[in-house]
């Protein structure tokens, strides 16, 4: 009976060897890098997530700046007033008291 088939000679039979084991190297970095790619999508959708939480919070503080600058600007109008009514009262205190001082 004759065999079917290529015959191999010894060098070629390394080849083939050497190839197999490149090959296995290579599938098996292969999953690795697939496995990396996974970790990084999660990586990147949990700072994705960050990144839109943080946005928020900054437009949210942007909204309570501008609400603190309106009630200062307020609280500084009243206070305003307060002090020109306290010196307007002091003013007028000084003209009665100088007017009864005339009329001694």
């Amino acid at each position: 009976m004759r065999k079917l088939g290529v015959v191999m000679t010894e060098d070629q039979k390394k080849q083939l060897n050497i190839f197999e084991i490149r090959l296995h190297r290579l599938l098996y970095l292969c999953d690795e890098l697939k496995k990396r790619n996974v970790d990084l999508s999660k990586d990147l959708d949990m700072e994705t997530k960050r990144n839109e939480t943080l946005t928020v919070e900054l437009e949210n503080l942007k909204k309570d700046y501008t609400n603190l600058k309106t009630a200062t600007v307020i609280s500084l109008r009243t206070q305003d007033v307060k002090d020109s009514k306290k010196r307007l009262s002091n003013i007028v205190r000084e003209i009665d008291k100088c007017i009864a001082l005339m009329n001694e």
